[in-house]
This record gives structure tokens, sequence and C-alpha cells, in this order.
């Protein structure tokens, strides 16, 4: 984009070509720079960011400014430096910023979703502000321009701000696609313009004939290249701002120079600087940056454009005042008009003739977007920044340059003002920004919501002591919340009229794939989805959004990464042509002393590097054969060194021939071999025939054909390459399998996360139970998946596990760290190492190992958490468990029957379908509770089956189903009891408290919105126990040491009002007294953080004190032997190992058996 460099500019100038001849003995420009600053942030402020009236204002001040360097020496020389300053550093110091700064809004998922659409868009707008201003320009412009200063006047003010052009639709509610299909077409337009100016200045400069040519060439190459710079630059910055030891001073820092070295990279080698820089920033999201760091950036960036716009502004400004304006006639303002309908006219051409291909491809498009993309024409700093250069490109020079900034600066002034004024009114009035009634009543739910949170809090802080005497009716008075203004859909008589549950379910789709974006982002941002798993995910909720009544699936998002079908099939092939060397079955009987001979020297690997070094060795003559330059220098070398490869290859085929027999053929490679064999020899007879009828131009034909066949001769080369391309290709597979189960993994979360809020989308029960149905069915898949990649790939998984583990580990110990540092606990010293500390260990996870290989079984028993990873319990266990097989479709357990004991899962996945899930809640009042009639989970490597069963002594409530090939340790219920029995009751405790956390983080954390961070603090730090209760006994709740009471078992009812509370659910903070109303009834109470410590732990020091002494009593009664368990010996007919409970009988384990393979 050098259009404006020095040789193009015929002499020293001001911006618009007067001359000036005072030397500034003082130049103050950087006080005139600054005040500009300080300005459009006061106006910033007065005016309420309202842009177009502040670059109105700045550039008229600029105007009287330039007024006042005209008639005074002093100002003249204030503004010295700024007017003699070349139009091109402007550019490139203002340009790249803006540039960077539209790019970096655009979504780029729209953008590669409707990429031809925008293109097609930007491309004909452009030739339509072509063509139409240019001929205005030409036939009314009463300057009489050339046709030179016609054109590029037309293509400047053709530019729309891709920055200005959508700034009045992003705060109203317009949906996303339509402002970045008007980014997008004014990007695309803008870099077109560019494009052409450059093209137009090498068409100057151009002497030769063929200069089109040339000229197409270059546009060609300089596109390409541009791209290539600004893909680069985006890889180069997101490794950049990856880095966790990057500080915010350190980021910002990077971002904002590698914008600048991105264009100045792309200027110096001969590319267009704005194509780069559109492609950098369109690869740019997000997630690009560090977790945290986005917000910084984008302000710091937003700031530094807004300031490049007001100084453009009133830069034009100035320099107009500064121009002699005595010449401006009533003609002029009519030609302002006459361009400004022009502008608006060359859109609405746009607009009818992309409107059929528009329709066709979004599905949202309609003639009311037609109306926003006409008024969305805004011209602004884009188009002000290049107004100089169309005097400075044109060969003959004009009359009135300054007409050209005139006439520029007042269409932007009018379409900032008119336009956007319009594009407002526009979208009001067409009901583009109109809150939908299912979106008033998404928001009527959620306001309800916090005012019930408001509510409960205010209940429970008028039981602190400290706050009795607060006026309560004040307080509750000013945190009402009443719904905020909405502009409301009346297009339709819809009054008392509630919508359908078709659009009900579609307005609750878009909400479900919004809160699975945020859920994407956020997972990202803890560190349990890698900016991989992340982009695919949110690209794919991007993709899928937008298409009518579509719920993305897991199968979606893997048809939308094009899963690893091509590598494993890839890897097949490789190993299919490697070459296996079967030594054992070629081996030669002892009698034949020679075959033995000849049998050490064809499988030894120095027979097989020997092949490989001659085939190198004939890459030189095989290029002298090629090279017909110097071939008739060497043709008796040549035609010597050819006839010793075939000997050498006939050795090599006659000594495998004697040892392989007539299997010698059954190998790939071998068929190559004797192919190069058959060629060489028919190679070798056509070249004696040549030396003997040199002017047969067949047989010269032929041999030239051979000679070129010879290339295949270094296919051999391949098969040594192919150990480490199938190398190659499985590490790519495994990163596959590693990032399609962080996508899956991910996938299933936001399930999770979108199922708490699902009440807060839709009230109606209709639309809630199909929700619940839609996003139930689509975890399933993706555990079922999930169970398949891990089955698949077991290494990989387990890495990927640890992974994980060892960073939400770290995760939240750094939070625990920054939490005592803002404290001011640890001193800031201290915990500056202790953060690098813990930033090290995560930065090295980068090198952790691909794969881990499988634990042994017995060390499954360590994972189990009731055992809590001691060896007395592990080793007691040890000796009771077993190894348990099962084949695909086995059933593992039936529901009905009795349980047999607990199967820890060591490899596979098992599916748990149970006809009714009933949590304990006695018969009579299951009815009233309306639980689920039907469930189905999965579970895998290191779930437990069984467990609450086993506990109860009651019937299994579901069946255990194999999806895939099972291995799992089998402790039977007998030898559990026993374990009771002996760590009597602190292992059945452990046991319960386990399956109540279970069951609270599955069912009942959407009880607790808005408070989930408070709920796993207090779970990290062992705050939970259990409490029996037993049917119409009553337990007070919520003293001053309970913080959550939680019923996960059973049903309770309470007392004051009588109301029932089913399992699994939280019970209130205003029930302060339960009855049990079941059989059995378990609730999980959280207790509150105590100042003091000791006395918050005590029960806990009592537990761990009584296992301890239980394990101690155990040992010294000798009741543990030493026998380590042979997990690997143990086989179908291996019968279990006998209890040493008096009950258990040997033969009736063995009835009980289960199938093992």
């Amino acid at each position: 984009m050098n259009f404006s460099s020095k040789k193009d500019i015929p002499h020293s100038d001001l911006l618009c070509g007067r001359p000036d001849i005072r030397i500034s003995k003082e130049p103050h420009f950087m006080l005139l720079l600054f005040s500009i600053i300080f300005v459009s942030g006061m106006l910033r402020i007065i005016l309420r960011n309202y842009e177009p009236a502040i670059l109105t204002i700045l550039s008229l001040l600029g105007f009287c400014i330039g007024l006042l360097g005209r008639e005074f020496n002093q100002m003249q020389q204030l503004l010295y430096p700024l007017l003699k300053t070349n139009n091109y550093v402007f550019i490139t110091t203002f340009l790249p910023l803006m540039i960077f700064m539209a790019a970096l809004e655009m979504d780029f998922h729209i953008l590669k979703k409707m990429f031809w659409q925008i293109l097609i868009t930007g491309i004909t707008s452009f030739a339509a502000t072509f063509v139409l201003i240019s001929y205005i320009v030409l036939k009314y412009n009463m300057y009489k321009w050339d046709l030179q200063s016609c054109v590029l006047f037309s293509v400047v003010v053709g530019i729309t701000d891709p920055l200005q052009s959508v700034n009045p639709l992003k705060s109203i509610g317009v949906s996303k696609i339509l402002i970045d299909i008007i980014r997008g077409e004014s990007l695309i337009s803008y870099g077109i313009s560019i494009v052409f100016l450059e093209a137009f200045r090498s068409f100057i400069q151009w002497n030769t004939v063929i200069k089109g040519f040339y000229i197409i060439g270059d546009l060609i190459l300089a596109i390409v290249g541009s791209l290539i710079v600004g893909s680069w630059s985006a890889k180069v910055i997101q490794y950049m701002l990856a880095d966790i030891f990057g500080d915010t001073v350190t980021n910002v820092i990077l971002c904002f120079s590698t914008v600048y070295l991105t264009f100045y990279i792309a200027e110096f080698l001969g590319l267009s600087g704005v194509v780069a820089l559109i492609t950098l920033g369109l690869l740019l999201d997000s997630l690009s940056f560090r977790p945290g760091i986005d917000v910084t950036i984008t302000k710091f960036l937003f700031m530094l454009s807004f300031s490049c716009q007001s100084f453009i502004f009133t830069l034009i400004g100035i320099v107009i005042g500064c121009e002699d304006i005595t010449q401006l006639e009533f003609y002029n303002l009519i030609f302002i008009f006459i361009l400004f309908v022009a502008v608006n006219l060359t859109r609405l051409i746009t607009v009818l003739l992309v409107s059929p291909l528009l329709l066709h491809s979004c599905c949202e498009f309609s003639w009311r977007w037609g109306v926003i993309i006409i008024w969305s024409g805004i011209k602004g700093s884009f188009s002000l920044i290049l107004a100089p250069d169309i005097h400075n490109l044109n060969e003959e020079k004009v009359e009135l340059p300054q007409m050209f900034l005139i006439y520029v600066l007042a269409i932007s002034i009018l379409t900032m003002i008119i336009n956007s004024v319009m594009l407002t009114h526009s979208a009001m009035t067409l009901g583009l920004c109109v809150i939908s009634l299912p979106r008033q009543m998404a928001m009527q739910n959620a306001i309800l919501h916090i005012q019930e949170v408001i509510e409960n809090r205010i209940i429970l802080s008028k039981t602190e002591n400290i706050l009795t005497n607060i006026i309560w009716s004040t307080v509750e008075e000013k945190t009402k919340i009443d719904c905020p203004d909405m502009p409301l859909d009346f297009s339709e008589n819809t009054e008392d009229v509630s919508p359908t549950d078709e659009v009900l379910m579609e307005e609750a789709r878009l909400h479900v794939a919004i809160i699975q974006m945020s859920s994407f982002e956020s997972q990202y941002k803890e560190g349990n989805l890698t900016e991989a798993a992340a982009r695919i995910l949110i690209g794919a909720s991007k993709s899928y959004g937008t298409v009518q009544g579509k719920f993305m699936s897991i199968y979606d998002v893997f048809s939308y990464v094009k899963a690893r079908s091509w590598l494993m099939k890839l890897k097949s092939v490789l190993v299919f042509l490697s070459y296996h060397k079967d030594k054992l079955h070629f081996l030669p009987s002892g009698k034949s002393i020679f075959r033995v001979h000849i049998y050490n020297i064809v499988f030894s690997d120095e027979f097989q590097y020997t092949g490989y070094i001659v085939t190198i060795l004939y890459i030189y003559p095989m290029i002298l054969h090629l090279w017909s330059a110097v071939r008739d220098f060497y043709v008796v070398g040549l035609i010597i060194v050819n006839y010793y490869f075939i000997f050498l290859c006939i050795i090599e085929a006659t000594l495998k021939i004697i040892i392989m027999k007539n299997k010698y053929f059954h190998h790939s490679w071998n068929h190559l071999e004797f192919c190069i064999i058959v060629f060489g020899l028919i190679d070798i007879i056509c070249v004696h025939l040549v030396r003997q009828k040199p002017r047969d131009i067949f047989l010269i034909q032929c041999s030239v054909i051979l000679g070129f066949l010879r290339i295949i001769r270094f296919l051999r080369i391949f098969k040594m390459l192919l150990p480490t391309l199938i190398s190659v290709t499985d590490e790519q597979i495994k990163k596959r399998f590693s990032l399609m189960y962080c996508i899956t993994k991910g996938y299933i979360q936001s399930q999770e996360d979108t199922k708490l809020l699902i009440k807060q989308i839709s009230t109606r029960e209709t639309i809630f139970q199909e929700l619940y149905e839609i996003l139930e069915m689509n975890r399933r898949d993706a555990v079922t998946e999930l169970g398949l990649i891990e089955h698949e790939c077991k290494e990989v998984v387990i890495a990927l596990k640890t992974k994980q583990a060892i960073r939400n580990v770290l995760g939240k110990a750094l939070k625990n760290l920054r939490f005592l540092w803002s404290r001011g606990i640890i001193d800031k010293i201290e915990g500056n190492k202790m953060n690098k500390l813990f930033l090290a260990k995560i930065k090295s996870l980068g090198n952790f190992p691909m794969t881990i290989p499988p634990p042994t079984p017995e060390k499954f028993l360590h994972n189990i958490v009731w055992l809590e990873n001691k060896d007395v319990l592990i080793e007691f266990f040890k000796e009771k468990a077993q190894l348990a097989c099962f084949d695909y479709g086995d059933i593992i357990c039936k529901e009905g029957d009795m349980p047999q004991g607990i199967y820890l899962i060591i490899s596979g996945m098992s599916s748990l379908n149970g006809s009714f899930l009933h949590f304990g809640i006695h018969p009579k009042l299951r009815e009233q509770a309306k639980l689920p009639q039907t469930f189905t989970e999965y579970v895998t490597s290191g779930d437990i089956i069984g467990e609450l069963s086993c506990l109860l002594k009651r019937e299994v409530g579901y069946t255990a189903t194999c999806e895939t090939i099972l291995q799992a340790c089998f402790i039977s219920l007998e030898d559990l009891y026993e374990g009771f029995d002996v760590f009597w009751s602190f292992l059945e405790d452990k046991m319960w408290l386990k399956v109540a956390l279970n069951i609270a983080n599955q069912y009942i954390k959407a009880g607790i919105m808005g408070e989930e961070l408070t709920y796993q603090k207090y779970l990290e730090e062992n705050n939970v126990y259990m409490e029996n209760l037993s049917s119409y006994s009553e337990l007070t709740i919520y003293d001053d040491t309970m913080q959550y009471v939680l019923i996960v078992f059973g049903s309770v009812m309470n007392v004051a009002t009588e109301e029932p509370y089913f399992a699994p659910s939280l019970i209130p903070p205003t029930c302060r007294q339960i009855q049990g109303t079941s059989d059995i009834n378990k609730l999980l109470i959280v207790r509150k953080e105590h100042p003091s410590k000791n006395e918050g732990l005590e029960k806990e020091d009592c537990e761990s004190d009584k296992c301890n002494q239980f394990c101690r009593r155990f040992v010294r009664e000798k009741r543990i032997s030493t026998f380590d368990l042979n997990w690997k010996g143990q086989t179908a007919t291996t019968c279990p190992v006998a209890s040493t409970s008096a009950s258990c009988n040997p033969e009736d384990l063995k009835a009980k058996a289960i199938p093992k393979i």
C-alpha cells in the first residue's frame, strides 16, 4: 500500500498541496496531539459516548484551529509539523490499529459459514459504488475533474467504516448475524479498495505493453502472501499470549506491537498490510488470549482506536481550515446532497442484487434486514485517512485539491449522523430489536429467581443479632426488582395470547446454545478444556445454532471436526506396507548348513541396510542420467553403474528366494523388487540394442521411457521410512483421541450446566420436560461415545485424566494461594515465589506423556474413596476381591435381584437402565415426589456398581449391561459386611458419605444456583458429615454450624408448615425443624467455616482415631495376611477366595460366580 511514498509526490507540500515556507523554531506537536485526546475524552463524558456527535465536533474544532493557523503565526508554528508530515505516516500509524479492531470484533465462525455470501456482497457494493459515484462526479461536478480523479474519489467515498457502521446496532439487541454481515461486507469492500489503489499505483508505474498481466499476477501474489503473513502472525501471537507466566503489561505490549509488526512486515515484502491485519484479527478470539486478559487487551486497543479516529477527524478539519475556502459556493452544498443520495442509492442497488443469494443461504434474512443494510453505509475515518491520496496519486493535479477533503468529510458527517439515526429508528420500527414473548418470559423467570434469592438473604439476615435494629421494610422496598422496560413485539395481534410451544421451544434452543458456549469458555478458563477443544465446540455451537430446531449433539460435533477416520486408514495402509520378517517361519533345518548361513544373512539388519545404502548411492547416477546437459559425458559410466545395480538386486532376490521359496511373492515389497529387476533387464537390453541400431526411433523411445521408470527404484527407501511414518501417524492418532476425549468431556459438562438452568429458560412444564429429555438424551449419547473412546485407547485417556487431575489440583491450590495473598496472610514477595512455583508446575504439564499404561487391578483399590488409601483396609479387601471379566452384552446385575456385591470397573463401560429411581422414598409418597419413571446412566473405568444396594441390602434398582468388554474388581456382599464388622462403624459411614456426595453433586447442585463456589469450597475442606433420621424422628437444622442441609435418601417434612422434601433436594434455610417420613432418611450436612478449625474438625478427628484403633487392633490379631493376590492368574474356572466369615460357603460363592473371560 505504498502509494503515498515520496517519489509519488512531486514536491514537498501540505496534505492538500499548498506549500508553506515558514519554519517553526519550537514545534509543539505533542501539545496538539494530547489536547485532541483530552477534548475527545471530555466529549465522551458530556455526550454519553455518542460518537457521531463527538467526531463532528472534533472536525469543527479542527476547522477552527486551521482558520486560526491562517491568521496567526504562533498557531501556524503549532500546526507546522502536522501539516508538513507525509500522509503515508498517518496511514501507517492510525490505519493498522483501526483495521485490527474491526476484524477482531468480527465473529470468524459466522464469516466462515457465510464467507461466499459476504464476499459477493462486498464485491457488489464496491462495484456499484465505483460505477455510480464515478459517473455522478464525472457528469455533475462543476470542477470537471479528470477520469483518474473521479475514479479515485469514488473508491475513497465508497469505503464503509466497519467500526461506525455497526455501532448503532450493537446496543439495541439486533441479531449478531446481521451485525457480522455488515461488518464483514465493510471489511471486504475496504480490502478491495486498498488492493485497487495499490493496483492503480502499479498501473501508473508499469510501462510495458502487457502490464495488465503483471498487475494481476502481483495482486494474486500480494493477496495470498498477505493471508499467509496474517495467519502466521495469529499463530505467533496465540503462542506468546498463551504463556501462563506473562503478565498483563507484557501481553498488552506483545499484542500491540504484533499488530504493527504484521503490517510493516507485509508492506516491506511488497504485500498488503491491510489484508494481513484483517486475517490476523479474524483468526483471534477470546480463546486466543490467556484467561482474564482478553478484556484488558480489548479495552486498551479500543481506547487507542477511538483516539486514532478522533485525531483523523481533527486533522482533516485542520487541513481544510488552513486552505482557501472562499471559493465555496451554494452548488457545493447541492453536490454534497447529491453524493449523499448516491451513496445510499448504491447500498440499495447492492441489496437488490444480493438479496436472492442471502434469502437462499440465510434463513433469517428478510426485507427488514435489507433495509438495515441499506442504511448501514456509514463513512468515517477509513475514508478520511485515504482522502489526501486522491490528489497525491493523480497524475493531473486539480486546481482545488481541498475539495476532495471537503466532500469526503461532509459525506462522512452526514452518514454518521443521518444514517445512524435512521439505522436505529428502522431497527426499532421494523421490530428487529424487540424482545419476543419467549425472551420476555425468560427474563421474567430470571428476575423472579433473583428476587427469590434476595428475599431468602433478607430472611437469613433478620436472624443475625447484629442486624436486629435495621428497618427491614425499607430494605425490602429498595431491593425489590421490577422488570425493565423492554420493546415489546406488537407486530401481530397477539394480545392475551400466549406463545405456542414451537415458538417457546425455538427460543429455548437459542438460550441452550448460548449457555453451552458460555460453559465451554468457562471450562477453558478453568483449565478443564484445551484451547483446540474449546474452539471446536464453540465453532460447532455457532454453526448449528443458526439451524432452526437443531440441538447440537455429540455426533454433530464429530462431523464438524471431521473425525479421525483418515488417520486410521493411513495407519492401516502403512502397517500393510510394512515389511514383516517372519524368521521362525523360514528357519531351515540343521542339515543344510548352506541354507542356515544364507538364512542368517537374509534376516540380518546389515543385509537390509546394505540394500538401502545401495539405493541411496544410486541417486547421483540417476541425476546424471536425467540431466541431459552432462549425460553424454558419462554414458559408459552410467551403463556400468546400471549393470552393477541390477546385478546386486538379482543377488538379493536370489538369496531371499532360496530361503522363502514360493512364499517370496507373498510380500508386497518383494513384488516391487522383482519389478525393478524385470524393468532393469529390459532397460539393459534396450540400451544394448540402441547402441547396435542408433537410428531406430522405436528403440530410442523405449529406452527413454525405461530410463524414466528407473525412478521406481527409489521406492525402496520408503520401506526404510515406514517405521518412522507409522510412529508419527500413531502419535497423531493419539493426539486426535485426546482431542476427541476433551471435546466429549467438555460437551457432557455443558449439558450438565445447561440442565441446571433450564428452569430459568422456560417455566412451561411441557417445554421444560422436552428440553430435559433432549439434553439427557444428548448427554447419554456423549457418555456412550466417551466410554467407547476410553475403551479404544485406554493409555491416552488415562494420561489425559491424570493430566487434568493434576491441572485441577494445581488450579485450586493457586486459587487458595491468591486468596491468602489478597488477605495479607502471605507476603507479596513470598506470594510471587509460590505463584511462580505453581505456574511452573502447570506449564510443565505441556511435556506430560501422551500415554500412560493402565494400572494393575490391585491398584484400583487405592482409587476407592471410602478406603481412604489406608494400607490396612486395602490389604483386607485385596484378600477378598477377585477379578471379573464380562463380554459385550453381558448382564452384570438385573433389576429386582438381590445384590451379590460391588463391582469396581477397571476397564470398559456399562449402562445402568432402571424403571424407577425412588431414592428410598416411602411408596405412599412416591407419586407426590414426581420422580422420573425411567433413567439411564453410563459408568466407566473407576466407577462402582452396586454400592447403594449393598448398603441397604435391598434389590438392585437397575440392570447393568456391558456396552464393551468389561473388567471389574468384585467384592462380595459377605466380604463387604465383614469389613463393616471389623472396621465398624467407620467404613460404613464413609461409604454412605461417598454415595451421598455423588447424589448431591449429580442432582442437588441446581438447587444452590449462585452459591456453587461456596458449596464447592466447603466440600473441598471436608466440612461435610451424615445424619441418620428414622421415621417420625425430629431434628433441628440450620443452627450456627450448618451451611447447607441436603436430603439425599428418603424424605422429610417441615414440622412447622408440614411441607414435604423428597430426596434428592436441598432443604431451604427457612426450615428449622424436620421430621423423617420414610423408613431410612439420610441427610448430608455441610458445616460452616469456623474461625477455630479444631472445634469444627473434632468429629473428623474422632472418626480418624476410631479407624486407626480398629486398624491397629486388626493387625495385632493378625487377621490380615500378607498374601498377594495373583490377579492375572485367575481364569473362568477359578473359584473366588474363600471368606473368613463362617456364613460364607465356597460352593455358594462358586454358584454365584461371575462370567469370566
